[in-house]
């Protein structure tokens, strides 16, 4: 939606204050909050050649918004969003990643990088085992002996007869998983399905899920990625008469006939988002799409340009067109993104564990040894229903650790455990490992903190960023709850905005058609001479094509006067046209009816009656803005910044 644009543009031009403030003069203050001019020219400067409308290049533009985004801070922080779980938990993750950039270097990041590509250069088929278990438990000897029986009795009976009488979807799980690379699972399951050689069965292990084994069926190298275009019809069509396997197979004797693919892709595809562009998708790897199907027949053309018969796929019938072939790049072209996914993907947690051991070896850290112990003993089962409160008796100002020059309270471990028990709502398990866990993380935080706080009093560049991401993402939350949810939910008020400016909504004149299309002008003018004699569809057809060679195709419906589908300079006209070349074919349009350009129902205007709303409301929330909280500008100090501005 516009909007969404509008705050993301916003959040580029995010307040990016120094960590290191010159002297400089007041340029507006927001309920007395100052805003200095540097911070202005700063922020102006940096994000001058990203704005493209010329508007807000005017300075005093350019302050409006300016002044609005201190404004929605300001509400952001009155009404607590800061404070809210969601935005703390987003912020922590962006700031945990951003801190690691910063380390001086990460052994374990580039292992993990090249691991990565190694596993990416083939792709696994593989089946697997699993048993259920809370990732709180501490007793899972029992799930281990199971999923380890399981096992011997697939090696003795086979995968598939064993899955059909124990897979249940609930406790017990036995799932073709068909074929992945690096990063399609969780890490450790990624882990054993690369050391376990084919046609083999791993020994059991663990992941958050409970206990698996994996079956590796096939490895093969990677096929690389392919550039391809598809013409499809879908399964479900709007016009009854129209059966989606013969339409794929008249478009195929076309193609046969010398027809371009890409006209007829632009024409007949019903796969809009790629018909527009010839059928041309975007590159793609081997169990990136979620047909199977799709991705094989793609792969198996052997040569650019080659194009594969008809065949039909879980959406509808395609035929698809090698564009171009990329084997897998090396190892120094992939690294950029390798390392991306490597810091998104579950095998993070291991970056953050070393750099908390790196941590560890920098600051001088005690631990309170007897502190696990005694916060298991004061955990119960209210815990796990949400309830469970620090006793009044724990003494809170007892160290549980310290790192470096800061101490870290009991107190504190015991507010992170209590916020920490909606993780474990209507779970289960040993109190000594929610400790253990909790502490785990609960130092890690506290390390990975104590760093961050350092890096923003020594490293500028991360101060910054810090602070964009910080107020970029509080506005997000703010617009979503403010505009965005508000127009999209308020369907009272969505109706009563509507019915005040229907007027707005119109459609144009629209036709329905019949439509014949013909490669071959000479077949058009036959096509036209039959359709003027009353001929019926099916008997033009009959009359023109032929089992080898398909000269006509029809197409009906209603459209918009400048659809793509028509020639463009169409006579509306009740009635038969002339013949029309467009999209390297000739067509003959009949149109049955004209319908009046009219006014729209709510229901086929609703997202531009959606994204007009959110307008009114965010124009009326910002005046709100302004009378809640008070603007001051120096007049003085605004000139001396266009002075600036317009010496630069």
């Amino acid at each position: 939606m516009k909007l969404k644009f509008k705050c993301l543009l916003l959040v580029l031009l995010a307040l990016n204050l120094s960590v290191a403030q010159q002297k400089d003069e007041v340029l507006l203050k927001v309920d007395d909050q100052p805003v200095m001019a540097s911070e202005f020219l700063r922020v102006y400067n940096k994000n001058l050649d990203l704005v493209k409308d010329e508007s807000q290049k005017d300075v005093d533009g350019y302050l409006k918004l300016f002044t609005e985004y201190q404004l929605k801070l300001k509400e952001a922080k009155r009404l607590k969003l800061d404070e809210d779980t969601k935005y703390q938990r987003e912020f922590l993750r962006y700031k945990k990643q951003l801190t690691q950039n910063y380390l001086s270097e990460n052994k374990v990041t580039d292992a993990l990088v090249k691991e990565a590509y190694d596993r990416n250069s083939f792709d696994i088929n593989a089946s697997h085992i699993l048993v259920r278990l809370d990732a709180n438990a501490k007793d899972t000897i029992n799930a281990y002996n199971q999923v380890l029986q399981l096992r011997e009795r697939v090696l003795k009976e086979g995968f598939d007869a064993v899955k059909e009488e124990v897979h249940d979807g609930k406790t017990i799980f036995l799932e073709d998983l068909g074929y992945f690379s690096a990063f399609k699972m969780v890490y450790d399951f990624e882990t054993a399905a690369y050391n376990t050689p084919k046609g083999e069965i791993s020994m059991p292990f663990r992941t958050q899920f409970g206990y698996h084994v994996v079956k590796v069926n096939d490895k093969r190298p990677s096929r690389g990625t392919v550039t391809a275009a598809h013409i499809m019809v879908a399964l479900q069509q709007k016009d009854s008469l129209l059966n989606p396997e013969e339409r794929i197979n008249d478009i195929y004797k076309k193609l046969q006939q010398g027809e371009k693919f890409e006209s007829l892709a632009k024409q007949f595809s019903d796969d809009k988002s790629s018909a527009r562009n010839g059928g041309k998708l975007s590159p793609f790897k081997s169990g990136q799409l979620s047909s199977t199907i799709f991705e094989d027949q793609a792969f198996a053309l052997d040569s650019d340009g080659a194009i594969s018969k008809p065949f039909k796929s879980e959406y509808g019938w395609h035929i698809v067109k090698r564009i171009s072939y990329e084997p897998l790049k090396s190892f120094e072209d992939l690294k950029p993104l390798m390392e991306s996914k490597v810091k998104r993907d579950s095998r993070s947690k291991l970056i953050n564990e070393a750099m908390v051991e790196e941590l560890k070896k920098r600051y001088e850290i005690s631990y309170n040894n007897d502190a696990k112990a005694h916060f298991s003993s004061l955990l119960d089962n209210n815990y796990f229903t949400r309830s469970w409160r620090l006793p009044e008796e724990l003494n809170g100002e007892e160290i549980i650790f310290t790192i470096g020059s800061r101490s870290y309270s009991y107190d504190e471990f015991g507010r992170h455990l209590v916020s920490a028990q909606r993780l474990y709502a209507n779970k289960k398990g040993d109190f000594s490992v929610v400790v253990d866990n909790e502490y785990d993380k609960f130092f890690e935080n506290s390390i990975l903190k104590y760093r961050e706080d350092n890096l923003e009093q020594e490293n500028e560049e991360f101060a910054n960023i810090l602070k964009e991401y910080r107020d970029g993402l509080l506005l997000f939350d703010l617009m979503e709850k403010e505009i965005w949810n508000k127009a999209a939910k308020d369907t009272v008020g969505l109706e009563a905005y509507y019915q005040k400016n229907k007027s707005k909504y119109q459609w144009g004149e629209r036709v329905d058609i019949v439509m014949a299309t013909s490669a071959n002008e000479a077949y058009a003018k036959k096509a036209l001479k039959l359709m003027k004699k009353g001929k019926s569809v099916e008997d033009i057809k009959q009359a023109l094509n032929t089992d080898n060679k398909n000269n006509i195709i029809f197409t009906t419906g209603v459209f918009n006067q400048n659809d793509s589908k028509l020639p463009s300079g169409l006579e509306i006209e009740q009635g038969l046209s002339k013949i029309y070349a467009h999209n390297d074919a000739y067509h003959v349009i009949d149109i049955n009816a004209i319908l009046p350009a009219g006014t729209k129902t709510l229901e086929e205007a609703k997202g531009s009656v959606i994204n007009d709303y959110q307008n009114e409301i965010e124009a009326n929330w910002i005046d709100s803005l302004y009378k809640r909280y008070k603007v001051e500008v120096n007049d003085d100090v605004l000139e001396m910044v266009k002075s600036k501005i317009k010496n630069q």
